[in-house]
C-alpha cells in the first residue's frame, strides 16, 4: 500500500504505530497493517470515502438525532460527516488512543466544535458509563491494526448498547464479516431491537443496523433521498438498494 503514497506522519504509543499517508486524492490512517483506518477525500474531508462508512449513514434515511455517539474515531470521518449532515446535532466520540485523537486533529481536519467531545477510553468501558436512554444513534467501528475488537461481538456490548440508545434509538456496526443471521450474535440483538438490516460493502464488510421501531420505507424516489444527497453526496439512493432485512 504505502509505495503508492507519501508517508506524511508516524508516530507510535504503547499500542504500536499510526501512519498517515498521502494519495494523489486521498489521506489515509493506518497503524503500519494493510488496513486503512481511516480515508478522507484531501478537497472534501468531511465525505467518508470507504464505502462501508458511508453505508453506516444510512439511519440519517429514517432518524433526526439530536446525539450520535461514535465508537472508535479514527481520523474523525464519522464524527466531522454527522457533524456536517446534521448542523445541530451533538456528536460524543470514544477513542482508545490520545494519539489517533491528536492525528484526526492534526491530518483529518477533525472539526473543531462545540457540538463534539472526544473521550479517551476504552469502548467498554465509556458504554457502561453512559447514562441510560442517552443518545439518539450509535455507530460503532472498533478495530486495531488487523482485526474487529472482540468487544464489538460480545453480549455484553449489545446489552450496554442498548441500554444507552433511547427509545427510538439506532445501532449501527461495521462487523469484519457476515454474522450468521440464525446464531447467537442476532438473536442477542432481537431480544432488544425490533428490526435488523444488513449491508454488504465490495471490500466484504457487513454493516449490521439494528432499530428499536418498526419504521416505513423509503421509495427510491422519496425526496428526503435527494435532499440528503445534496447535503452530503454518498450516493443514497444506490446505498439503500442494497440494504436488506433480516427476520
Amino acid at each position: 500500500m504505502f509505495n503508492k503514497g507519501e508517508i506524511i506522519h508516524h508516530t507510535r504509543d504503547a499500542l504500536g504505530s499510526i501512519l498517515v499517508i498521502d494519495y494523489r486524492k486521498h489521506r489515509v490512517l493506518t497503524f503500519n497493517s494493510m488496513f486503512e483506518q481511516s480515508k478522507i477525500d484531501r478537497r472534501y474531508p468531511h465525505l467518508p470515502v470507504h464505502e462501508y462508512n458511508r453505508a453506516m449513514l444510512l439511519p440519517a434515511v429514517f432518524a433526526n438525532p439530536a446525539h450520535v455517539t461514535v465508537l472508535g474515531l479514527g481520523g474523525g470521518v464519522m464524527a466531522s460527516a454527522l457533524l456536517h449532515l446534521y448542523p445541530a446535532c451533538r456528536v460524543h466520540a470514544v477513542e482508545l488512543r490520545q494519539a489517533v485523537l491528536d492525528t484526526a486533529r492534526e491530518f483529518f481536519d477533525l472539526p473543531d466544535s462545540q457540538r463534539l467531545t472526544v473521550t479517551i477510553a476504552d469502548a467498554r468501558d465509556a458504554l457502561e458509563r453512559l447514562p441510560d436512554a442517552s443518545t439518539n444513534m450509535i455507530l460503532a467501528d472498533l478495530y486495531n491494526a488487523d482485526r474487529m475488537s472482540p468487544a464489538q461481538a460480545q453480549k455484553q456490548f449489545v446489552e450496554d448498547c442498548a441500554r444507552v440508545l433511547d427509545g427510538d434509538g439506532w445501532l449501527v456496526l461495521n462487523y469484519h464479516r457476515t454474522p450468521d443471521p440464525e446464531g447467537p450474535y442476532f438473536r442477542q440483538l432481537k431480544q432488544h431491537f425490533a428490526v435488523l438490516l444488513m449491508f454488504t460493502s465490495k471490500s466484504k464488510n457487513t454493516v449490521v443496523y439494528a432499530s428499536k421501531q418498526h419504521f416505513e420505507s423509503v421509495h427510491s424516489r422519496d425526496p428526503l433521498l435527494a435532499e440528503l444527497e445534496r447535503r452530503l453526496p454518498i450516493d443514497w439512493c444506490g446505498l439503500m438498494a442494497r440494504v436488506r432485512r433480516l427476520g
